[in-house]
Parts: C-alpha cells; sequence; structure tokens
C-alpha cells in the first residue's frame, strides 16, 4: 500500500500540462534586479556600490545575521543602481541593479558536466559551503538552508527527507530537475545528510511521477547510495513538511513544533541539487527552474532562469500572454500568489507562472455555510477551517489560539472542497497573524 499522511488532504486534478518539456536555459539580457531579501530573515547588505563590474556567482549581498542569506550575481554587467524595486505585489524592496554584459563567471566556479559523486568536506565544511553559496529552501519557504543544518543543542537529526513530492497541480519543475540532474540530487542528498550525521535518507515522489522515481531507484541501486526512494500516493498537500514527515517516516510533528523536534530534517529537490553545486562545484545559488504553464498558454515550458529576470522577459519567451488570461499566479494554484506588477523580478525560490484564464480566474459568490464539515474532513493539520473562520469573525483571538489557528499551513484544502464557497483561508489567515502577534508579545 502506497505511503500517504494520515489526516485530511484533497486531490485536485494534476494538469501537469508541462511535464515532457525539458528545461531550458534562459539567456539573460537587460537588466536584472536582484532582491536584497529572498530569505526567511533579515535581508543581506550591500557589498557593491553603482558602477562596480560583477561576474556571475559574484557576492553582491552579505548576510547580515545567522537568520539570513548571501545574495549573488546571476549576470556578469555593471551595477547601475541600488534601490527599491517593486515585487509582485507591487511592493518596494532594496535591490541590486545590474545591466548585462556578457556572461562571464567567477574563476572558482566549475561549470564541466561531470558528475562528482566523492564528498571529500566534513561536516562543518560543508555546512560553511552551504552558508557561503546563499542557499534556501526552493520548496516556497525561502529558509536559509545553513540554519535548518544547524539544530539548536539537544535536538539531532535522524532522517533527512528530500520533499520531491511537487504536489501542487501544474508544477513540473522539480519533475525535470529529477530527470535531467537526477544522480546530482542523489548526491545532493548525500551532502545533506553527511553534514547532519543523520543515519537515513529518504526522497518521497508522488506516483504520477514514475519516470522519475524509477530513474532514481536505478541510480541509487547503480551506485550504492545510501537512500530511500519512497513513492507516496497523490495527495495535496503531500508536499508539506509535516504532512511529509508522517507519509515517509510515520512522525507526528506537535503543534508549534519544527521538524527537528521529531528528528527530520526536510529539504526540497531542487535544493538537494543546489546543495550538490554548491558544495561539488563551487556554484551559488543563481537561477533555479520555473514552469511556465496554464491551459491556455501557448507553450508548456519549463525554464532555468537566472535570478533577477522580469517575469515579462520569461513569459515572452515562453510565447507570451494569452488573450483571456484573467489571472496570472506566482507559483501553484492552492498556495501561489496573485501576480499584479509582471514587471518583478524573479527570486531565488519563484516555482511557477501560472496563467489562469479569464473564465477561471474569478471567485463565485459566497453563500450561507451549511455544516457539511467538508473542510474538517480536508483539513490536513486537523483543525475545524468552519469555527476558526467565526471565531475570525468575531475577534475571538483566545478561543483562535485554544483551537489552534497558529497551526494552519494556509495549503487552501479548506477553500477548494467548500461547496457554499466562502472564503475560510482568507479569514484563517488574518485570524492566525492575529494569534501569532498576540503570542509573540506574550513572549516578550
Amino acid at each position: 500500500m502506497l505511503k500517504t499522511f494520515s489526516i485530511g488532504g484533497i486531490h485536485p486534478p494534476d494538469n501537469k500540462l508541462a511535464a515532457q518539456s525539458p528545461l531550458q536555459s534562459l539567456s539573460p539580457e537587460g537588466t536584472v534586479a536582484i532582491f536584497l531579501g529572498q530569505h526567511i530573515g533579515a535581508p543581506a547588505e550591500a557589498v557593491v556600490v553603482q558602477g562596480d563590474k560583477v561576474k556571475v556567482g559574484q557576492l553582491i549581498g552579505k548576510a547580515s545575521g545567522f537568520m539570513s542569506a548571501n545574495i549573488h550575481a546571476s549576470v556578469s554587467g555593471t551595477v547601475t543602481a541600488i534601490e527599491p524595486v517593486a515585487d509582485i505585489a507591487g511592493f518596494k524592496k532594496p535591490a541590486v541593479v545590474i545591466q548585462v554584459e556578457g556572461d562571464e563567471w567567477m574563476p572558482e566556479i566549475d561549470r564541466t558536466p561531470d558528475i562528482k559523486r566523492e564528498i571529500t568536506l566534513d561536516g562543518p565544511a560543508i555546512i560553511k559551503k552551504i552558508t557561503d553559496a546563499g542557499l534556501v529552501g526552493l520548496g516556497g519557504a525561502a529558509f536559509p538552508t545553513h540554519v535548518k543544518l544547524s539544530p539548536p543543542p539537544g535536538k539531532k537529526a535522524e532522517a533527512v527527507i528530500i520533499n520531491a513530492a511537487e504536489c501542487e497541480p501544474f508544477l513540473t519543475s522539480d519533475h525535470r530537475v529529477m530527470l535531467e540532474y537526477g544522480e546530482q540530487a542523489l548526491i545532493g542528498t548525500l551532502i545533506l545528510k553527511k553534514a547532519l550525521n543523520a543515519p537515513k535518507a529518504y526522497i518521497g515522489i508522488e506516483t504520477n511521477k514514475p519516470d522519475a522515481i524509477e530513474l532514481l531507484q536505478g541510480l541509487v541501486r547503480e551506485h550504492n547510495y545510501d537512500i530511500t526512494i519512497v513513492p507516496l500516493k497523490k495527495r495535496y498537500p503531500q508536499g508539506g513538511e509535516k504532512q511529509l514527515i508522517d507519509a515517509v517516516i510515520h512522525r507526528q510533528v506537535p503543534s508549534m513544533g519544527l521538524p527537528i523536534d521529531v528528528g527530520a530534517v526536510v529539504q526540497n529537490v531542487g535544493t538537494a541539487l543546489a546543495v550538490y553545486e554548491a558544495v561539488q562545484k563551487n556554484k551559488p545559488l543563481v537561477d533555479n527552474s520555473i514552469t511556465i504553464t496554464g491551459k491556455s498558454a501557448g507553450k508548456q515550458v519549463n525554464m532555468l532562469v537566472r535570478v533577477g529576470t522580469p517575469l515579462s522577459k520569461v513569459l515572452a519567451a515562453a510565447g507570451g500572454l494569452p488573450e483571456d488570461t484573467g489571472k496570472i499566479i506566482c507559483g501553484g494554484p492552492m498556495m501561489g500568489k496573485a501576480v499584479v506588477n509582471i514587471d518583478a523580478p524573479t527570486s531565488k525560490v519563484s516555482s511557477a507562472i501560472l496563467l489562469i484564464p479569464d473564465s477561471e480566474a474569478h471567485r463565485k459568490e459566497a453563500s450561507n455555510c451549511i455544516r457539511c464539515a467538508k473542510c474538517v474532513q480536508a483539513c490536513p493539520m486537523g483543525l475545524e477551517p468552519y469555527l476558526l473562520t467565526k471565531q475570525t469573525q468575531r475577534s475571538m483571538y483566545d478561543e483562535l489560539e485554544a483551537n489552534r489557528a497558529q497551526d494552519c499551513i494556509e495549503c487552501g484544502c479548506c477553500l477548494y472542497s467548500c461547496p457554499a464557497q466562502i472564503p475560510l483561508l482568507d479569514y484563517i489567515r488574518l485570524g492566525k497573524a492575529e494569534v501569532i502577534k498576540i503570542m509573540r508579545a506574550r513572549k516578550k
């Protein structure tokens, strides 16, 4: 019987329309704007000034603390400005703007296709390389990778779990990473395992990617890699950290707890590839794979895109916007964010550009709750979304905390399953923010 998590979940249509599209490299041109804050934690501090010449992979922003990450030039050229640039929501954030001139890389970066299998560095040296390279979790949270690899005193990693579920509808970039860089991702997994001195390593892959499962299982057998490939039942949100841990090693992360509390460290398969490139090839995080897709998209494309490339240029390279586009989503349809600024630059964690036709881009009018409890059945955290919504509407924050609104992972299962079309997630997100604010104030 296939493994999966034990509470709630849904299964929207896969819509993996770009699954057969190989990764294409988008050549850099024009200007790029590289945000100094592309991670959870404090923004990096610029170490370049206007007029500086930079190469691909050169440090341009230095981490300003432990919970921060270095930023590197994704192109070569001239720094034309260090100024606020609008993100996908239209909010301005500090960024380094570079005019592209050629494509010259830092000399220490190994760009050869040769696969380096031998891991010569010890744990601390691996973590230093990952820190220097500015790696963050590429599953969407952008948590600095070196922080996850540094468990607090008294905590021990017993298992590294690689998230290759890619459970969001439409997204296929992780799938292509496994098919085209599978062995490198496996070596990256072993590097993570060594850095944490963890006895076990697992890669969880949903069964709608049978070719990736077969390929990685074959590579594990061929090279005798100490990694277990775990086929998973198709179920959203299988890629959530807590759900993946439950599915793979059957441990439940406690309320407000972290994966390390049950001996697990979870990383995305794209992060595993980035770890390989950083440790074995000296390559900082300067590009990532992005799916450009949608039911009416002219092309279904997966691209390797340099960080800081304007979304408009990525879309143009994929055939442009269909006339019937009603909404553009950065990410998947369940947890992605609507784009209001098409000229916003991509970031380290940009995973997809989803084009929604106008006929599907509008919410239906909400009606009264019929107490069907479908939202309760769907919630993978075991919450009662209809109740949390009512308590948010009435500003009942003590009750919201008692009913664990702070544990909501904002996956959207409740909203998807509600026959009354009530915007449950919108209300719960508001209530959760207030509860967390109160909890933090109480700790202080």
